[in-house]
């Protein structure tokens, strides 16, 4: 064989696995996924994040022609689902859905992280946004928010609230409120907005910045009474109840997201296929009526602009916890 051959042979070959390199990501997003995904909560079944979480996996099962199971991992306001899906497989089939205080509070708040919060959780897609609903044990005399503003300034310390865990957005919601109304309350963490309403229900604690689609359906029992939102405007499903700014705490205001997330260093391609399904999803008006009947705001984003909302937000709360006092204890 001819040198110049030879070369010829050489260059063709390199060009050919060249070729089959840049082509593999691709292939592999089209052949993705070839088996059951599975979506990690951070939090016990029945808060806002599992609500989320489960009429997500329907809708992705249907669109992606494969099982999409929840899994409910609680502990340290989100933190031990984090690190599960931090440290899983880097092929998309583990999935998180994350939330503000999960995967940008309750990492600034951790004295020991054991994964890298912007490295290692890779952002797919914003799925809902919703305000918070201020829930008391119906037993209590409480009316309205300036009855308990009241009731926890003329007696400081008193009055305690629960939250799905330290760090929480249901644990910030409170801080925010306390801070504002100038009164001092009591922090109960719990592993989940679901246990943390029932001992609200049964009078164990007297009150808990709920997620608004299991206040609603506390609230149904007769049990616990929603006395105002936290949004800054009502609540669709909610039209009778006052905001908390309306009803006692002028300028107090409070909106958390969810999202879906996996793990760092996924094919981009992958991530990609996954955002542009979410985003089909949540632009059908039956998965919109899904979400807002449950006091939910459904919304979407690309990859990108979530992955630079996570990075502002950490930086933000890095600032602003110490300015509301919370800790992780």
């Amino acid at each position: 064989m001819s040198e110049h051959l030879s070369r010829r042979l050489f260059t063709s070959c390199a060009a050919l696995l060249a070729c089959g390199a840049l082509a593999t990501p691709a292939l592999a997003a089209d052949a993705w996924p070839s088996q059951p995904l599975k979506i990690v909560v951070g939090f016990a079944a029945g808060g806002a994040n599992d609500i989320v979480a489960r009429i997500l996996a329907k809708e992705l099962q249907q669109s992606l022609g494969q099982s999409v199971v929840v899994e409910n991992k609680g502990g340290a306001g989100g933190l031990l689902a984090n690190d599960i899906v931090a440290k899983s497989p880097k092929n998309g089939y583990t999935l998180l859905l994350g939330s503000i205080g999960s995967n940008t509070i309750a990492p600034v708040l951790a004295k020991k992280l054991s994964y890298d919060a912007r490295k290692d959780l890779e952002p797919i897609s914003l799925v809902a946004e919703s305000g918070n609903a201020l829930l008391v044990n119906a037993k209590l005399p409480y009316k309205s928010v300036k009855e308990i503003i009241d009731a926890a300034r003329k007696e400081p310390g008193t009055i305690n609230y629960a939250s799905s865990g330290s760090g929480s957005t249901l644990h910030l919601a409170g801080a925010l409120f306390a801070q504002q109304a100038g009164v001092e309350l009591v922090h109960v963490p719990y592993r989940g907005n679901g246990p943390a309403i029932a001992d609200v229900s049964g009078g164990q604690v007297q009150a808990i910045f709920s997620g608004i689609p299991p206040a609603m359906t506390s609230a149904k029992t007769g049990q616990t009474r929603i006395l105002a939102v936290t949004t800054k405007e009502r609540v669709k499903s909610l039209p009778d109840v006052p905001t908390v700014a309306e009803a006692g705490l002028p300028g107090y205001a409070f909106t958390s997201w969810y999202g879906l997330f996996t793990t760092g260093g996924t094919d981009p391609a992958i991530v990609n296929k996954l955002a542009q399904e979410v985003r089909k999803i949540i632009a059908r008006p039956d998965v919109q009526a899904q979400f807002e009947v449950q006091g939910l705001t459904p919304v979407s984003s690309d990859p990108k602009a979530f992955k630079a909302q996570i990075d502002r937000e950490l930086t933000r709360w890095t600032r602003d916890v110490k300015t509301l006092g919370i800790t992780a204890d």
